[in-house]
C-alpha cells in the first residue's frame, strides 16, 4: 500500500471538546443508573441490603474491570490503525479484524467466567469481608447479574473500537441507551414487581444486551462507510473461511494476547487497590461500608466525567504516535490536560453544591446520611484529586504501552498495599474512615505521579516505535 503525505492532525480545543463531549454524556449516564441503583437499595429497610450492593459491585468490578482490557486494547489499536490510513498504510479492513478479534475474545472470556462462576462468588465475597446479612444480598444480586456477562464484555471492546477512532457519538448512542433501559426496568421490577435486589440486577441485564445488539448494527455502518472509502470489495469484508484464518491469525492473537496481558496485570491490581479499599469498609461494619458506598458515587461519577477528555487524548495521542509525530503529541498531551483539570475543578465545585442534596437522594437511613456530611468535604474534592490519573491513564492506553502501563501499576501496588496496611493497623480501629479516605487519596495520586514520571523519560521511544 502506498504512503502519502497526511493531512495535519485537528488539536483544537474544539475538537478535543466535540470528542469528549459525548463520551462524558454517556460516561455520566453509566454511573447515573448505579447511583440509582444505590438509591433505590438505599431506600430498603436494611443497611444490610445496601452494604451488599455495594459490596457486590465491588467484586463485580473485580470481576468484569479485571478484563477492560478489551476496551483499551480496541482503542489503542483503532486509533493508530486510523493513524495508518491517514498514511495510506492501512485500509478498512484492518479496523474490521481488531473488532472481531476483541469480539472473539470477549466471548471466550465469558465462557471461562462461567464455567468459574461458583468458585469465584464464594471466593470473592469471602476475601471482601462481607458480613453474614450482607454477603447474602451480595450473592442475590450477582446470581442475576452474571446472565449478562458475555453483554457486558462485548461492550468493552465495542466502547473502546469506537473511542479509538473517535466516533464518540455512536459511542454515546450506546452508553444512553443501555443506561435509559436499566434505569426504566430496574424501577419497574423493583417498584411493579417487587423482586428487590434480583430487579435491579435484572435492569442492567437486560439494557446491556439491546446495547449489544445496537452497537453491533452501528458497527456495520461505520465499516461499511469505512469499505466505501477505501474501496474495499464487500467480499473482502465478509466472514468466509479465507477471511477467519486471516483475522485470527495466531501472530495477530498473540499481539493481541501480548498487549492484552499487561493491560490485564495493570486492571487486576487496579482492581485488586478498589477491593483492598471495599474491604477497610466493610471490616469496620455495616454503616461504614454503606456510608463509603454512597460518597464512593462521587468518585463514580466524576471519573466517567473525566473519561470523556481521557478518550480524546487516547484517541489523538495514538494517532500522533502512528504519524510518528512527537511535535503532535506533545500538543495533545498538553491541551487534553489543560482540558482535564478545567473539568476537575469545575466538577468539584459542582459537588460541593449538590453533595447534601444527592446525598438525600442516595439514602433515608439517618445514621448513614450522618456519617456521609461528616466527610462530604473530603469527597469533594475527589475529581481533582482523580483527574491526573485518568487524564494519564488515556495517554498511555492510545500509545498501546503495554509494558510501562504495567510497569507502573506495580509500582503503585508494591506502595499502596503495604502502606495502607499498616496505616490501618495503627489508626483503623481509632479512626475508621480516615484511614479508608487515606487509601483512596493515596492510590489515586501515586497512579498520576508515576505514571507522569514513566511517561517522561519514555516518551520518545514510545511515539516512534509504532
Amino acid at each position: 500500500m502506498s504512503h502519502i503525505k497526511p493531512a495535519p492532525m485537528d488539536l483544537s480545543y474544539r475538537h478535543i471538546i466535540a470528542i469528549a463531549a459525548p463520551v462524558l454524556i454517556a460516561n455520566l449516564a453509566m454511573p447515573l443508573q448505579g447511583a440509582i441503583d444505590v438509591g433505590v437499595v438505599g431506600h430498603f429497610p436494611k443497611s444490610a441490603h445496601l452494604a451488599g450492593l455495594g459490596i457486590a459491585s465491588q467484586l463485580w468490578l473485580l470481576i468484569l474491570v479485571s478484563f477492560n482490557f478489551l476496551q483499551y486494547a480496541s482503542s489503542g489499536l483503532a486509533a493508530q490503525a486510523l493513524g495508518r490510513q491517514a498514511t495510506g498504510a492501512s485500509d478498512a479492513t484492518e479496523l474490521s479484524d481488531i473488532l472481531s478479534r476483541s469480539l472473539g475474545l470477549a466471548l471466550i472470556l465469558a465462557m471461562l467466567l462461567w464455567l468459574f462462576k461458583p468458585f469465584i462468588l464464594k471466593l470473592g465475597l469471602q476475601l471482601l469481608g462481607a458480613q453474614p446479612e450482607s454477603s447474602q444480598a451480595a450473592y442475590t444480586y450477582l446470581s442475576v447479574r452474571y446472565y449478562g456477562i458475555i453483554f457486558e464484555l462485548m461492550n468493552y471492546a465495542f466502547i473502546g473500537w469506537f473511542a479509538g477512532q473517535g466516533k464518540t457519538n455512536q459511542m454515546m448512542m450506546v452508553q444512553l441507551l443501555i443506561s435509559i433501559i436499566n434505569i426504566i426496568l430496574t424501577l419497574t421490577f423493583v417498584y411493579v414487581f417487587d423482586l428487590g435486589l434480583k430487579g435491579v440486577a435484572l435492569g442492567t441485564v437486560i439494557g446491556y444486551a439491546v446495547g449489544c445488539i445496537t452497537a453491533i448494527v452501528l458497527a456495520k455502518k461505520v465499516l461499511h462507510a469505512d469499505s466505501a472509502k477505501f474501496g474495499v470489495k464487500t467480499q473482502n469484508s465478509s466472514f468466509s473461511k479465507q477471511r477467519l484464518a486471516e483475522i485470527f491469525a495466531l501472530d495477530k492473537m498473540l499481539s493481541l494476547f501480548s498487549l492484552n496481558k499487561d493491560i490485564f496485570i495493570r486492571t487486576i491490581l487496579l482492581t485488586l487497590s478498589f477491593a483492598w479499599i471495599t474491604r477497610l469498609s466493610a471490616q469496620q461494619g455495616d454503616l461504614v461500608m454503606a456510608t463509603n458506598a454512597v460518597l464512593l458515587q462521587v468518585l463514580s461519577i466524576s471519573a466517567f466525567a473525566l473519561d470523556g477528555v481521557a478518550v480524546a487524548a487516547e484517541s489523538l495521542s495514538g494517532q500522533a504516535a502512528a504519524r510518528q509525530s512527537r511535535q503532535q503529541f506533545i500538543t495533545a498531551v498538553k491541551r487534553t490536560g489543560i482540558i482535564t483539570f478545567v473539568l476537575a475543578l469545575s466538577l468539584t465545585v459542582v459537588w460541593a453544591f449538590i453533595l447534601p442534596s444527592f446525598l438525600s437522594v442516595m439514602t433515608d437511613l439517618p445514621a448513614v446520611t450522618e456519617l456521609a456530611l461528616e466527610y462530604r468535604y473530603i469527597a469533594t474534592l475527589l475529581p481533582l484529586i482523580g483527574a491526573g490519573a485518568y487524564w494519564l491513564d488515556g495517554i498511555m492506553f492510545g500509545l498501546t504501552a503495554g509494558a510501562k502501563i504495567r510497569q507502573v501499576a506495580i509500582i503503585v501496588s508494591v506502595i499502596f498495599f503495604p502502606l495502607t496496611y499498616i496505616v490501618y493497623e495503627l489508626y483503623g480501629h481509632e479512626y475508621a474512615m480516615p484511614v479508608v479516605w487515606f487509601a483512596v487519596y493515596w492510590l489515586l495520586l501515586s497512579r498520576f505521579a508515576i505514571a507522569g514520571v514513566v511517561l517522561w523519560r519514555n516518551q520518545q521511544s514510545l511515539i516512534y516505535s509504532k
